[in-house]
């Protein structure tokens, strides 16, 4: 009833608790992490996204996605373009970027808060020499 299908997108992936990942993984639609990864995580522009991670989970780089649940522990800068939900095991060092929150007792966040600031990834651009 109440409290059943928040999520709009539905787990298409898993990151078991016994895995470890090195190095940065772009994901589609649901992605649940109980396991360790050491890089970026994000998800594809534009795409609804979910990601979970869990409360034995740890991520050390930084975390991009539209809906994400968060009950273990990220070490790296957070940007949630949706929802952003700190479950009472969530740890966070870094800076956290969301438009709407949901803080549960418990929760922890070493770093600032911005509400409605999302930072996009930086675009390189090259100026034409007008030099000819």
């Amino acid at each position: 009833m109440f409290g059943r299908n928040r999520h709009k997108s539905t787990i298409d992936s898993l990151i078991g608790i016994a895995t470890s990942i090195k190095g940065d993984v772009r994901f589609k639609g649901g992605l649940r992490i109980d396991g360790q990864v050491t890089g970026n995580l994000s998800t594809e522009a534009d795409h609804p996204s979910v990601l979970v991670i869990s409360e034995h989970a740890k991520v050390v780089g930084e975390v991009r996605s539209a809906h994400l649940v968060v009950n273990g522990e990220i070490i790296g800068d957070v940007y949630s373009t949706e929802l952003l939900e700190l479950q009472p095991k969530a740890r966070i060092t870094g800076n956290v970027y969301y438009k709407a929150l949901e803080m549960h007792g418990g929760a922890l966040v070493s770093g600032q808060l911005s509400h409605g600031q999302l930072v996009e990834e930086p675009i390189l651009k090259l100026a034409a020499s007008s030099d000819a």
